[in-house]
């Protein structure tokens, strides 16, 4: 393809050669409705080569492609055309390697906030209390950066890392925070407990409303759907996405895309979980897609390259390739000196009621028939069906085990933090524990009554606090209550047992936590104990970052599994 008169040949600045006998095609810098972008005409092999490099680039057919003038961009096709040389203009030029060299040297900039010789910026005085060093670096890198998981141990302080961010660097403000249901009120408190020059508001609805002039604006994962047109509008500048494990189903659920449409919109963009991986490794793409988009490639891409099925082929080196590109910080407690004692794990035999599992399983036998045997429509329904139905008969028959074994603890003189999951389940414990006046925090009590129930429980009001395994995600104070941790129930996701171990194991623990798993030696128990094995090695590998993780194996779904063993006990 012949050059444009008065165009160059562009190849790598270092590199350039002194003769150029053949180009691909041209690239042209363009401004339109305040829209920077880079218009690619390429011959028919480049533009193949191209996409897979640019995979934002439309998979259509187009003789022009664009893609957005960003640094990272700008370095990736530079370093395109050393492979496949273009023509462009003097000017196209200079803007290209000026944002190339901007990219190098913010990834330096990056790579310097980590190492060991990393000194703070001078700290803020807005903030009440200065951040640990672990901390500033981790402002630093998002400021720097603007992108990116925070993946630190639970308990290190990633909520104080956003603050700080918010105190640190104005152009933050206006900053919407996203976080599960029960959380608003926390997200408030440590804002005036910590930088109480910080104006909040709390959203209410999932209506869009006029805002009233704040700095951080928080709202519930459950709401966030109906603000679309004011992240539109990119009003809020930051979003900070709490407890991002929220995110790793996907789809186009309007959780899940108004939670794209706010991300697009800011400038930047934090995720906080230090259990992103409940699951699955294949939830990593959703969850990195939302903060960074095309980080991973498309979804289709990041499956063909890193999975088999729906486990990561490679935990570690998935790991690594985010930690390599800025795309997630993870620190232990004991990288940063803030080490605790070892969770005390301990698996215990409760008996269980069989009769009542016999009883059970003459109806799960049908359903399990069905989602071995039935039609694409009744396997689906009998699934959801069967998996509701065998856990929550699993944990009936076994609910006076668990509360025996409880009621020892108690009369011990322990305050005891008891996990469970089934409505029906709690009913037993509430009779079974009337004398010790437990509290409730469940998906029934309304934030106020959570709240009632906390301080209820670090005061000593009451002894017993019985949880749902997923609504105390991101909780804080109960450390100060108590050291004991008991899982009634199970649930089928490793990281919902290390969030609740962690609302104990954080800061201002004094004493080494015990965590008790009270298992059946029938129902569902014995299935989801081997089913978290495998589970808890995907996350153990991209997130630790250690080699000594399970073996992987393939694995069926557990329903499947579940309801195989179901019809082999039958026979």
């Amino acid at each position: 393809m012949s050059g444009r008169e008065g165009g160059a040949s562009l190849a790598l600045a270092t590199q350039r050669p002194l003769f150029v006998t053949r180009t691909y095609g041209s690239i042209k810098y363009q401004e339109h409705d305040g829209e920077a972008r880079w218009m690619i005409q390429a011959e028919p092999q480049v533009r193949i080569r191209l996409k897979n490099v640019f995979p934002q680039i439309t998979r259509f057919n187009l003789e022009t492609m664009g893609i957005s003038h960003t640094i990272q961009n700008c370095r990736d096709l530079e370093w395109f055309t050393q492979r496949y040389p273009m023509e462009i203009s003097p000017t196209d030029l200079h803007t290209l390697r000026g944002g190339s060299s901007e990219y190098t040297a913010r990834q330096n900039d990056l790579e310097r906030i980590l190492l060991p010789t990393y000194s703070p910026a001078i700290v803020t005085t807005a903030l009440t209390s200065p951040p640990r060093v672990y901390q500033s670096q981790a402002v630093d890198l998002w400021l720097k950066g603007k992108r990116y998981l925070l993946g630190d141990e639970v308990g290190l302080g990633k909520t104080f890392v956003a603050i700080a961010s918010y105190v640190t660097e104005p152009r933050t403000l206006p900053a919407l925070v996203v976080c599960q249901t029960h959380l608003p009120a926390q997200w408030e408190s440590m804002c005036n407990e910590f930088a109480p020059g910080l104006r909040v508001h709390k959203i209410k609805t999932r209506s869009h409303y006029l805002l009233p002039p704040a700095d951080v604006y928080v709202s519930s994962y459950s709401k966030i759907s109906g603000w679309e047109a004011v992240f539109s509008q990119k009003f809020f500048r930051s979003v900070v996405f709490d407890e991002c494990q929220e995110l790793r189903c996907g789809g186009f659920s309007d959780k899940y895309m108004a939670a794209v449409a706010a991300s697009r919109a800011a400038e930047y963009v934090l995720g906080l979980s230090g259990t992103p991986i409940y699951n699955y490794g294949n939830e990593t793409w959703n969850i990195a897609d939302v903060l960074k988009q095309g980080c991973l490639g498309t979804k289709e891409e990041f499956e063909r390259e890193w999975c088999y099925g729906k486990t990561v082929r490679d935990p570690v080196a998935l790991g690594a390739y985010l930690r390599e590109n800025y795309l997630m910080l993870r620190r232990t407690r004991k990288e940063v000196g803030k080490e605790l004692p070892p969770v005390n794990k301990i698996i215990y035999p409760v008996e269980y009621n069989e009769e009542m599992v016999e009883r059970a399983e003459e109806d799960l036998k049908v359903l399990a028939a069905r989602v071995l045997s039935g039609s694409f429509t009744e396997r689906g329904m009998a699934a959801r069906e069967l998996d509701m139905q065998a856990r929550m008969m699993t944990g009936l028959a076994k609910a006076k085990g668990v509360a025996n074994y409880v009621k020892i603890l108690l009369e011990s003189g322990e305050k005891v933090l008891l996990a469970g999951w089934h409505r029906d389940v709690y009913e037993i414990w509430l009779q079974e524990f009337e004398a010790f006046k437990p509290v409730m925090y469940t998906g029934s009590e309304s934030p106020a009554q959570k709240e009632k129930s906390r301080l209820a429980f670090m005061s000593g009001e009451s002894p017993l606090m019985i949880i749902s395994l997923r609504s105390g995600v991101g909780l804080d104070g109960l450390q100060k209550a108590s050291s004991l941790l008991v899982f009634g129930e199970l649930d089928w996701s490793p990281g919902v047992h290390e969030q609740i171990i962690g609302r104990l194991r954080r800061d201002g623990q004094t004493q080494q936590v015990t965590a008790l798993y009270l298992i059946a030696n029938g129902g569902t128990d014995p299935l989801m104990v081997d089913i978290l094995g495998l589970k808890a090695s995907q996350a153990h590998g991209i997130i630790n970052q250690e080699e000594d993780v399970l073996e992987m194996v393939s694995d069926d779904t557990r329903i499947k599994r579940l309801a195989q063993q179901i019809l082999e006990r039958r026979r």
